[in-house]
């Protein structure tokens, strides 16, 4: 049902003062506004090193409504059929320096939050979305990391350096994922640009390759359903499943290639780094009785490519079960971390991505920790003095964590709430639902249209997870985010 102006307005309400209840800022100082005010254009510099890659076919792919436009890419052909890939990362650090006022509200929230409600930048639109974004056919500064990727899908050889850059085709990620898998005609903006489409089909190639190393290595592959506002205006009319595609994995697995890269680079120059980690899982036991439960065996201690088959078996048996499934596991894997990477010491290492060295690197205009990788990154490849010491890194690893957690709390509160205000007046409806969980605690079920979930107030008992359900909305309340369902008998 769709929603007036004023019931959008609650929704931001209550979105804004989650973020304060969070240690998160919805708005900008006046300094950093001030700081905003004076910043007119693009940063931009020539010489020095910088290369001049503005002929290259470029482009973006994300989501159809995306402005702050990170990273590019583009693939050429290497010696022996390998191919080289560079991905070209917005210079953020050339417009907002460090500890200034807008530094400071970016280090504050350390990234941006994209609730139902609207997006909270890290950095302001104007920045984000124009000035320090790889927008369609504007110049920008970047810093390009360049990898070669062999036959094999091994990476050959790498190397980092800055460019200006030329987005010649935003993308999105739907159309064309419906393009490459043949289920839909290709986009415009790739018709329009001479040999745009053979670029993108070897991109998707070697993000196919990659893939394939990844999951060969033990990498997880893990499906969690994610509520996708969808709006009209001020309207908002559903919301829906956010679904990984091929498009979506092509960006994913030159991101992980390159973020790998950087860690490396970093290394290489003796210096401290922020890493992204998810160490092994303490609870590896539960995930072993998880599997048990399913007719499944797992090793006693943990075992990523063990874990990874598991979820690969488990998706073919039962994909219907399949989002949950993953649900189960990501709550037993535990939360990624950031944490200091000293030189020489070794690396804590990704258990999800059955990585030792990574970082993050590829998302300056969204995430703090990539625009602190930025800045030791340009010190790095000037000669210069890494920018942060080695206690900052540690207090600055530990805050983003924290901050990263208290993101996602506010945007999974504000969907609860969007789906309650979706479902507002529709007391009495029945559904189908399956069940999402069933404990002391509760029991739970999803319905598909909107995608929401919420509580089984009665009728609830000899469920089981997995279970298929009619369900009767029995309650709403838009304010604490709660539904209620009653089982149809």
């Amino acid at each position: 049902m769709p929603q007036d102006p004023v019931q959008l307005t609650q929704l931001q309400r209550i979105a804004r003062t989650l973020m304060l209840a969070n240690g998160l800022e919805p708005q900008l100082s006046e300094a950093a506004s001030a700081q905003l005010r004076a910043i007119s254009k693009p940063a931009m510099e020539r010489g020095g090193g910088i290369r001049d890659l503005r002929s290259l076919l470029w482009c973006s792919i994300d989501n159809d409504d995306s402005r702050d436009l990170d990273q590019l890419s583009v693939a050429q052909p290497a010696c022996g059929g390998s191919v080289r890939i560079l991905v070209a990362i917005a210079d953020v650090a050339a417009s907002v320096a460090q500890d200034t006022p807008l530094d400071v509200h970016a280090s504050t929230n350390t990234t941006s939050v994209y609730t139902a409600a609207q997006i909270f930048p890290m950095l302001p639109e104007r920045l984000s979305t124009d000035l320090t974004s790889l927008a369609q056919g504007e110049e920008r500064l970047s810093v390009v990391i360049e990898f070669t990727v062999s036959a094999d899908g091994s990476i050959s050889s790498s190397g980092i350096y800055r460019a200006v850059v030329q987005n010649r085709a935003k993308l999105a990620y739907n159309s064309i994922a419906a393009w490459l898998d043949g289920k839909g005609p290709a986009p415009a903006q790739v018709g329009s640009v001479a040999g745009m489409a053979e670029q993108l089909r070897t991109q998707d190639r070697i993000a196919q390759l990659l893939k394939r190393v990844r999951k060969s290595a033990g990498a997880l592959g893990l499906t969690t359903l994610e509520a996708q506002a969808v709006y009209e205006g001020t309207k908002l009319l559903d919301l829906t499943p956010d679904e990984d595609n091929r498009a979506k994995e092509l960006i994913e697995y030159f991101m992980i290639a390159a973020n790998e890269v950087v860690a490396r680079y970093l290394e290489s120059k003796g210096f401290p780094s922020l890493r992204r980690v998810l160490r092994e899982p303490e609870h590896w036991a539960q995930i072993v009785e998880l599997a048990r439960g399913l007719g499944e065996s797992l090793p006693p201690a943990p075992d990523a490519p063990a874990l990874s088959d598991f979820l690969v078996r488990r998706q073919n048996a039962a994909p219907e079960q399949f989002a949950d499934l993953s649900l189960a596991v990501v709550k037993l894997l535990g939360a990624g971390q950031y944490v200091l990477k000293r030189p020489g010491e070794p690396a804590e290492g990704h258990f999800g991505l059955a990585l030792d060295d990574y970082t993050h690197a590829t998302a300056p205009n969204r995430r703090f920790p990539d625009l602190i990788t930025q800045r030791l990154l340009k010190a790095a490849l000037s000669g210069g003095p890494a920018p942060y010491s080695e206690d900052q890194l540690r207090t600055l690893a530990a805050h983003c964590t924290l901050q990263e957690g208290n993101a996602a709390k506010v945007e999974r509160r504000v969907a609860k709430s969007a789906a309650a205000l979706l479902l507002q007046g529709r007391t009495g409806e029945q559904f189908d639902a399956i069940v999402t969980g069933a404990s002391d605690k509760g029991t739970w079920a999803r319905i598909a249209h909107p995608l929401a979930e919420g509580r089984l107030v009665a009728g609830f008992a000899g469920l089981a997870a997995g279970d298929k359900v009619r369900v009767r909305l029995a309650h709403t309340d838009v304010e604490r985010g709660f539904i209620d369902f009653e089982r149809v008998s």
